[in-house]
Order: C-alpha cells, then structure tokens, then sequence
C-alpha cells in the first residue's frame, strides 16, 4: 500500500512542510524506517535523530528545527498523527478476511450484521447479537444471549460468557475471559458454598482490553467497564466492579469486588484494590500500590498502604536514612552511658 505524504497529512492531521507527492509506503520508528518511508519525533530528545533518519518524512512537534534533508508534518500532537498514519497503513479490516468461515458454529436465533469477519472454530451462541462490520477471530467464544456491538475487534481466543453485553468499536486481545464467576463463596460448618453469580458485565463504546484480562461478572446487577476504558495485559477486575470513562489501567492489576474506579484515572502496574472503595475522578495510582481506602478526586497516591505520594516520599526518604540514624542513636546512648558511668564515678 502506497500513499502520498499530501494523502496522509489531509487524513492524520498536520500541517506540511515537504512534497505532498512524496509517495509513502509504511511507518517505521525512528531509528530503524528505510527510505519511503514515515516516521515520527514525540519526544524532544529524540530530535538528534532528525538528521541522521532513513526516513523519508518525519512528524514532529510544530518547534522542531528544520530539516532541509526530510519533509515534515508538523503537529501540536505528533504521537497521536502518527498513530492515525499507523492505522491508514493497518487498517483492522486487514487483520482478518471478511466472511463467515465453514468451520463457525452459529447458534439458534443469532442475530448476525453485514460484513462480518468469523474465523474458525469460532462459536456463537443461541439468542446472540453481533453488529455490524464486527471481527471475531479463531475459536472465539460468545455465550448465549450475549451481545456485541459494531466494529468491534475480539481477537482470537475470546471468551465471552452468558448474556454479557458488549458496546461498539470495542476491542478485546487474545484471551481475556469476560464474565466468569464472580468469587463468591459462604462458610458453613467449614465447608465454602458457591453463590450463584446471576448478574452481568457491561462493556461500553471505545474501549479496549488487553490479553488475558479477566472481568467477572456480578454476583447481582453489573460489572461495568464505561467507555474509552483502556486495559491493559493481566489484569483481574472482581465481581460488581466499575471503572470510570476513559480511564487507562496498566498491566498486573488487581481490583477486589465492589471497587469503584471514577473517570480519567491512571492507574500504574501491579497496583491492587482492597475492595468496597472508591477512587475519585482524576486519580493518581501508582505502580505497586496497594490502595485500601477510598481516594479523592484528583488525588495521587502511592506505596503500601497507599497514601498521598509526598508523603511517601518522605517516608521513603527517611527510611533510606535509617542507618545512618541508627549509627548515631548509638553513638549517642554510648556517649550516654560514658557520663552516666563518671557522674556514678563521682559521686554525683
């Protein structure tokens, strides 16, 4: 696929600064694109590439130096043009052909749209939904009376379970279980009794989970993940769990049942939720934080327990000087016990 550099700047964005008919036929990153092709500068300590690329035009902030050797697009956001050149040269339809393969299943009363992709061993199940221009890949799973919305992507190895629902341009990666069991069990003369888990997750528009994230569905009412989510790898959210609009969630986190997480939080990896708390609007979560009690708005925290991170970090530094204050604490009780043993000595 070929494009010219005028084409991709009118559909990415930016403003030109070159031959718009340079012809363009990929993307690569900075230190690594050959000629022909489109590559980008975000970060400003990246620019001593600007001269020294193979590529043959870079997108750069608007106060980039010039580059007589290179055309340039010009943006106030050079990340987020790139990232729309990268899906020009990748579209998702791309991914998988269009079509139903021979060896889907397709249940009972499915409600099918136009220009699917179904890959192999893919299964749908009775009384389901599935949107428009949706992708489903090898062997992915769809429980009864669920349903998918348009443009979704749900890449190989999906399970999604019974009557969950599922919004559009949604993407799932390879092998996240979406409505398994809540873990719900009560004590009775030692012996742990399943609660049934009869309620459901709710996935809504644009958002986007990583591989092998589990989301259990509720013991009664919903799991809701709230549109422009993102998630990333390995992370478990517990039954009736809800996390905000648009916000972003790094891999190996693990959230207890009942946490609320609002909107426009970022939430580093490995951080853990304690369960029946909130997380307000804005939020910071560190990486590793084990986070026990509710957060404000607008709030970063950090550490274990999590607590506001300037007061972490005086605690980390005053832990890292423990040593040294132990060394003089005994230096000072030896000065001690020597004038105690001389007032003792003289009687005093």
């Amino acid at each position: 696929m070929k494009l010219t550099l005028g084409e991709i700047c009118r559909l990415a964005g930016g403003d030109l600064e070159g031959d718009p008919d340079l012809p363009i036929s990929g993307v690569g990153k900075i230190e690594e694109a050959r000629e022909g092709e489109l590559t980008f500068i975000a970060n400003p300590k990246y620019l001593k590439y600007l001269g020294r690329t193979k590529a043959s035009a870079v997108i750069v902030p608007r106060d980039a130096p010039p580059a007589p050797s290179h055309s340039l697009i010009r943006s106030d956001n050079p990340y987020f043009v790139f990232m729309k050149a990268l899906i020009l040269f990748n579209p998702p339809e791309a991914l998988y052909g269009r079509g139903i393969h021979p060896a889907a299943i397709v249940g009972q009363n499915a409600k099918l749209g136009k220009d699917l992709s179904i890959g192999p061993h893919a299964v749908i199940g009775d009384g389901c939904s599935i949107g428009d221009g949706t992708v489903l890949g090898a062997g992915v799973f769809i429980g009864n009376g669920s349903s998918v919305g348009r443009e979704c992507i749900l890449h190989p190895h999906v399970s999604i379970r019974e009557k969950v629902i599922i919004g559009d341009r949604v993407i799932i990666h390879n092998g996240a279980v979406i409505g398994s069991d809540g873990f719900g069990f009560v004590p009775e003369e030692g012996v742990y009794h399943k609660i049934p888990q009869v309620g459901t997750v709710v996935i809504e528009d644009d958002v986007e989970i990583g591989a092998n994230v589990t989301i259990d569905r509720a013991t009664l009412g919903e799991t809701r993940i709230k549109k422009g989510a993102k998630l990333d790898n390995l992370i478990q959210v517990a039954h009736n769990c809800s996390v905000g609009e648009h916000t972003v969630i790094a891999a190996q986190t693990g959230m207890a049942g009942s946490t609320t997480i609002g909107n426009h939080v970022r939430i580093a990896g490995q951080a853990g939720f304690a369960g029946h708390m909130s997380v307000g609007d804005g939020a910071v979560v560190a990486a590793q934080a084990g986070v026990v009690k509710d957060v404000p708005p607008g709030e970063m925290v950090s550490g274990y327990p999590a607590r506001p991170h300037r007061e972490e970090l005086r605690r980390e530094a005053a832990g890292a000087r423990m040593p040294e204050m132990l060394r003089e604490i005994r230096a000072l009780k030896k000065r001690l016990d020597e004038l105690e043993e001389r007032m003792r000595k003289s009687g005093c």
